[in-house]
């Protein structure tokens, strides 16, 4: 398995040939993209048509669950089964200052998997394959640039899927009262803005 990881990477990784735009494309994805997890999130709980609203944060709630499960996850797994990154041994190319970490699995895939697998599942087939695809692109950036292994990113999907699946049990068995409470705690915290009709109620 080891040896299959170091030869898709190889056929990913960036070298000093590769075009220098790509480099900053792969950059773009790797650094700043995943900044639309958050803004979504806070997006579709703000603001939406109000027949749309109630379905929206339920969609949030579920989300925060299942990122929540998923990045404690995948920090246990990495302080459990620490895993040096590609440029810590010396193997292929870096193009992206980071930490000596450990690599598996990769928070960021772990994160933009989650989210779009949140989608995929509970909200529309068109958004989730949308957010799909970001991942995967997100995915290969950091292989790309040097960073990570491919199986960091298959082990973010994996516990991604896990982060949904925790999030689908805990919402059966405490949506309700999961949702009154950010419902009622949301209201106290924004009745101003509310209030002036700047997000919805």
């Amino acid at each position: 398995m080891e040896q299959l990881n170091h030869l898709v990477f190889l056929w990913i990784n960036a070298t000093p040939a590769s075009p220098e735009m790509l480099i900053k494309f792969a950059s773009f994805l790797a650094n700043d993209l995943i900044i639309i997890v958050p803004l979504l999130i806070v997006g579709l709980w703000l603001w939406g048509q109000r027949e749309n609203i109630s379905q929206q944060r339920v969609l949030v709630s579920k989300t925060a669950i299942a990122l929540l499960f998923a990045m404690a996850t995948a920090k246990s797994l990495s302080l459990l089964f620490p895993h040096a990154r590609p440029f810590v041994e010396g193997f292929g190319h870096t193009f992206l200052q980071h930490a000596p970490d450990s690599s598996f699995p990769s928070d960021h895939g772990t994160a933009i998997f989650t989210f779009a697998l949140s989608f995929l599942l509970w909200h529309r087939l068109w958004s989730g394959a949308i957010l799909m695809v970001t991942a995967v692109g997100i995915a290969w950036s950091r292989v790309y640039l040097g960073v990570h292994w491919p199986l960091d990113m298959v082990g973010g999907l994996l516990v991604g899927m896990l982060g949904c699946l925790f999030a689908q049990l805990v919402w059966n068995l405490f949506g309700e009262q999961i949702n009154a409470m950010m419902c009622k705690v949301y209201r106290f915290g924004f009745a101003f803005p509310i209030k002036k009709g700047w997000v919805q109620n």
